[in-house]
């Protein structure tokens, strides 16, 4: 196998996620609708040169380089298929903001992997690739549905192996997706949780996830309302959130089935018919106006089909 000519060009689109859904910490994610965009060509340099040009407002603050998440990814790639590396460019248009619970670093991740693969001609299977986003992210909840599409399942088996369940969701039920001007990363989010958890708290959701999978499933919001708590991470992560019980329940009071923390937040996820979207995600944005915050909420729906490449 040899490296792709100069010039050669890929396009890769990657939805954003919501992981963490409900009770599933670490294990349930979801892909929504919408895209970060990776237009991505082979230029002449040297092996560590990666150019990365930002066409979107978001992620002014990204840098290029060797050390850059997406070009880390890209590397795995040329590693497992033999291949010496090659300098890379990447101009990449957001929709996803970074630091905000939506998945903006499993995006970069799925975008190296997908779009390096795809300038070799695709030798490595998706299975590869999700094993390698995985190994690279460190959790899997929202790698395997930006890879894969859909509402996903995760967990290592016994045997050690990641095994993956696509999980049905009722196309009747979306969700409103509350995003504020604030910023929390991923580690800040991790560094408050306990070491240990009481095994009443374990326990509370695993019945809560069984209901909200089933809920998912069927369409039934009573089961939504009902799986939609967690005792695992939410109670731990809420205080460094401004405003987020607040905007929680002014979602609740306009109609939603349920609330959540976006992955690690700050970002704000709400589940609930199409009819009223409207009413909740202007509730949401309201209530974290009160407490001096900006935001935007969009009415999204589940994105099944996962990232994917073309010719640019």
């Amino acid at each position: 196998m040899t490296q792709p000519p100069i010039g050669k060009k890929v396009l890769v689109e990657v939805p954003s996620t919501t992981a963490n859904l409900g009770p599933g910490f670490d294990c349930l994610g979801a892909a929504l609708g919408l895209k970060n965009h990776f237009s991505i060509m082979r230029i002449d340099g040297a092996s560590e040169r990666f150019e990365l040009i930002m066409e979107s407002t978001e992620g002014n603050h990204l840098r290029g380089g060797p050390e850059n998440l997406f070009y880390r990814a890209a590397q795995r790639v040329w590693q497992t298929a033999a291949i010496e590396p090659f300098a890379l460019e990447a101009r990449v248009k957001l929709a996803v903001p970074p630091a905000r619970g939506l998945g903006s670093s499993a995006t970069a991740i799925v975008a190296g992997l997908v779009g390096a693969n795809a300038l070799l001609n695709d030798p490595l299977s998706k299975e590869k690739l999700l094993e390698l986003a995985i190994d690279i992210e460190g959790h899997p909840d929202n790698v395997v549905p930006s890879l894969l599409g859909g509402l996903c399942f995760t967990a290592k088996a016994a045997s050690q192996r990641w095994r993956v369940v696509k999980c049905d969701w009722d196309k009747s039920i979306k969700a409103v997706v509350a995003i504020p001007s604030l910023r929390l990363s991923t580690s800040e989010a991790r560094r408050v949780m306990p070491k240990t958890v009481p095994v009443s708290d374990a326990v509370m959701n695993l019945g809560a996830l069984t209901l909200l999978l089933h809920g998912l499933r069927t369409g039934r919001s009573d089961l939504i309302t009902d799986g939609m708590h967690d005792r695992l991470h939410e109670p731990y992560r809420w205080k460094l959130i401004k405003g987020g019980t607040t905007v929680c329940q002014a979602a609740i009071e306009a109609g939603a089935f349920g609330c959540a923390i976006s992955g690690a937040g700050p970002s704000i996820l709400a589940l609930c018919k199409e009819d009223k979207g409207k009413a909740i995600s202007q509730a949401m944005v309201r209530a974290w106006e009160s407490e001096g915050v900006a935001s935007r909420a969009p009415l999204l729906s589940l994105q099944t089909k996962g990232s994917s490449w073309s010719p640019d």
